[in-house]
């Protein structure tokens, strides 16, 4: 008797644990949302600065001029 009273409280004290973090992926997604946003836009930044497409424009011209 005494193991089925200690499994039901221990069945309670489980349950109303995992009630308490019902939400909890919820703001990992928009944690994960967030950083990815945030992500993208320095790397927007970077490639859309005057930099980046130079260097390309030199690569695929030297790749292009190359003789065979």
């Amino acid at each position: 008797m005494a193991a089925i009273r200690a499994r039901a409280t221990l069945s309670r004290r489980f349950s109303s644990v995992s009630k308490r973090d019902a939400g909890m992926s919820t703001v990992e997604y928009a944690v994960g949302t967030i950083a990815a946003a945030a992500f993208g836009a320095v790397l927007y930044t970077v490639v859309s600065g005057d930099s980046i497409p130079d260097a390309l424009g030199g690569i695929i011209e030297q790749a292009l001029n190359t003789s065979v």
